[in-house]
């Protein structure tokens, strides 16, 4: 029977950079062995027990895959709309044909081609979570 949880968590990466939290405030719930979290995560809460809290270092693969230098994409200018005023070093979205959301950095422009990182942001890094398992109940 697969099993709902809520937890409390802060991430931070190798060099105590803290790039997520939800301590304060409310909690993370997702069903365990669904696939809603990255496989590390899913699997350091799995044998928790109701109010244990354990600290887990994940790499890239447990993660958000190792970095990919072909996710990195040039794309004509004359294709983008205002390409002009991409915000170099910030994260934009395009749409996929199913009309899902795609992130991307910008990484520049320059000789009529704007260059874009589809690696997802934690890509290619280890991950620290502290994590305090809240509950765990059967799912209906």
């Amino acid at each position: 029977m697969a099993k709902h949880v809520k937890v409390e968590y802060t991430g931070t990466l190798e060099d105590g950079t803290q790039f997520d939290s939800n301590v304060g405030k409310e909690p993370l719930e997702f069903v365990l062995g669904s696939g809603m979290m990255i496989p590390g995560f899913d699997s350091a809460v799995q044998d928790m027990e109701v109010g244990e809290s354990k600290k887990v270092s994940l790499s890239p693969e447990e993660a958000y895959g190792n970095y990919e230098e072909q996710l990195i994409q040039e794309v004509s200018v004359d294709q983008i709309p205002d390409a002009d005023k991409l915000p170099v070093g910030e994260m934009i979205y395009f749409k996929s044909p199913e009309g899902q959301p795609i992130p991307a950095k910008v990484l520049g422009v320059k000789d009529g081609m704007a260059r874009f990182d589809f690696n997802h942001q934690l890509a290619g890094k280890t991950l620290i979570f502290d994590i305090k398992l809240l509950s765990k109940e059967d799912e209906d």
